[in-house]
């Protein structure tokens, strides 16, 4: 079943596995979240599920917000995201139901999305990791500097300027980030954590988004079969 839970990070820590090796996680406290709205193919077109996570006084948030999660039955919530389904899951739905960690129990692998740091506007060798010029004599103080960009000046067809996708100076972070195939190291119900080993993109505090793992990579893809033929 499409899943996705909201929750916040909280920080990183390390745990230790029963053979005593350290394992860096990321700790996030996941929900609870309300499902606020319902939608289908018959009334919109589509199917999903809307939640809302995080509460909020009501003189912060606006009346079209507060009358939409009252009809849930739900005080006003802060963060509000859908997440698709398939139109016969949709029925497994109904507003106001609460969502916790625990209906990430038995996943093995999740992704995690959110908003990285930002890092305001940088230059080439801090954005995309450029090498720079020789720390030499005869070199001018242009040492960070991108160096020639005429190989890329003709953008044939579309006027002139820069082609774009030029690596140039620019703003930096405070972008959509999405971290694929974490491991699920512990899951805490009592306090609501979900535990996942590396690191997550944004800062502490930061709201994040949790799913099941979309798409596998090849090696975690055989883990889950295995553990699948184990099980059954």
């Amino acid at each position: 079943m499409a899943l996705m839970l909201m929750g916040k990070k909280l920080g990183m820590t390390r745990v230790y596995t029963d053979a005593g090796v350290n394992v860096p996680v990321t700790v996030i406290a996941v929900g609870p979240c309300v499902v606020t709205q319902v939608r289908t193919t018959e009334k919109d077109g589509y199917a999903a599920v809307q939640i809302a996570y995080g509460d909020m006084k009501p003189r912060n948030s606006t009346i079209p917000m507060i009358g939409h999660d009252a009809k849930a039955g739900s005080a006003p919530k802060r963060f509000h995201r859908e997440f698709r389904v398939r139109p016969e899951e949709a029925a497994s739905f109904s507003a106001g139901q609460e969502l916790d960690v625990n209906a990430l129990k038995d996943q093995m692998y999740v992704d995690v999305i959110g908003t990285s740091k930002g890092k305001g506007f940088q230059g080439v060798m801090k954005r995309y990791h450029f090498k720079g010029f020789f720390a030499s004599h005869g070199t001018e103080r242009k040492h960070r500097a991108p160096g020639s960009i005429g190989g890329l000046c003709s953008n044939r067809g579309f006027g002139g300027g820069l082609k774009k996708g030029k690596r140039m100076a620019g703003h930096m972070g405070d972008q959509r980030v999405t971290t694929r195939c974490l491991d699920v190291v512990r899951i805490d119900p009592e306090k609501g954590l979900l535990l996942v080993k590396g690191s997550v993109p944004g800062a502490n505090n930061g709201m994040v988004q949790v799913r099941p793992s979309t798409r596998l990579y090849k090696s975690k893809t055989r883990k889950v079969a295995a553990a699948a033929e184990k099980k059954g």
